[in-house]
């Protein structure tokens, strides 16, 4: 008699004309589980990426020697990148300004339903008769462009990356022009506002350009544009790789250096250095000059204010020691 428990189970043999069939024994459970992630292309050995992969193991096993062909990463040219370093200029004044300038434009952002004055349509006109492609857009969407702080008008206007010239190069060319050399420095400046009040400041009374370090310190962007109301488009400004380098420079060319500091030694009014080549140089509002800065400046200056007032603001100091050297060069 047959044991009972060696009876094949049922359903596992399935009969049909040809024959006895054994089971998928659960294999096709597998076509219902999906497909696994599909690995990264440096990761496929059949793929360029994972080719160049396997070359570059292969070049660091060598111990960094060229065995045959190099890996063709270790020779590519890097590519330029695709960041948009371009700004967005806003406010019909700073707009208005940058066209007259003919500063290169791409594209001139105008919002719909825009109450139009002299200047909206100034701007037009220049913008069409220069080729320069005008979009209509909603304003929630230029608020978004612009960023949601801006006070942009109703335009804005796209131009590329601010060219930044050269401190002595500036200096040089003033010197040429028969002009008496007028500068401002900034130390330690973040604050774009700042910045845009000083190149207005420094185009109102008769200064050359402004100076501002490559490292700590603000940049021309779309804020000090608006601030400076347009100016920027008629005042250089120029970025030095070290400031205290370029003060150096300066004072070997005959320029004298004038610090703006709460405790410095020489009072405004009292300045004899205003009717001299002069280079402002201003330091942040919270910490001021910094020490080499301090050291390399000919003068330190302090603006006489009331007891009860700390200090000023950056671009104010700046704007009213601009004013009092400007006074006393015409009184000249």
């Amino acid at each position: 008699m047959k044991n009972p428990g060696n009876k094949p189970r049922a359903g596992a043999v399935r009969k049909s004309r040809k024959g006895p069939q054994v089971g998928s024994g659960g294999q096709g459970r597998q076509a219902l589980e999906g497909r696994k992630p599909t690995p990264k292309a440096e990761d496929r050995p059949y793929h360029p990426a994972g080719k160049r992969k396997a070359a570059q193991e292969r070049y660091e096993a060598a111990g960094g020697k060229r065995t045959g062909k190099a890996p063709q990463q270790a020779n590519r040219t890097p590519k330029r990148s695709n960041t948009d370093d371009s700004e967005l200029v806003t406010g019909r004044n700073s707009i208005l300004e940058a066209l007259r300038a003919r500063i290169p434009a791409s594209t001139l952002y105008i919002a719909a339903r825009i109450e139009f004055d002299d200047r909206v349509k100034e701007i037009l006109s220049m913008a069409t008769g220069r080729g320069i492609p005008v979009l209509e857009v909603m304003r929630p969407e230029l608020d978004r462009l612009t960023g949601a702080d801006s006070v942009h008008q109703g335009l804005a206007l796209k131009v590329p990356a601010y060219e930044y010239a050269h401190p002595v190069d500036l200096l040089e060319k003033t010197i040429s022009r028969g002009k008496v050399p007028l500068f401002v420095a900034l130390d330690g400046i973040t604050d774009p506002r700042n910045l845009g009040a000083i190149i207005r400041s420094t185009a109102a009374f008769g200064g050359q350009g402004v100076i501002v370090p490559q490292r700590r310190s603000v940049g021309m962007t779309a804020s000090a544009w608006k601030t400076s109301a347009g100016a920027a488009a008629r005042t250089p400004v120029a970025m030095a790789a070290n400031l205290n380098q370029t003060i150096k420079a300066f004072k070997e060319r005959g320029v004298f250096v004038l610090g703006l500091d709460g405790g410095g030694d020489v009072s405004l009014p009292q300045l004899a250095l205003a009717k001299e080549p002069v280079l402002i140089v201003v330091g942040s509002e919270g910490k001021g000059l910094s020490r080499l800065v301090t050291e390399n400046c000919d003068a330190v200056v302090s603006i006489p204010i009331s007891a009860s007032t700390e200090s000023l603001n950056a671009g104010i100091a700046a704007s009213v020691t601009l004013y009092e050297i400007a006074k006393l060069r015409a009184g000249n």
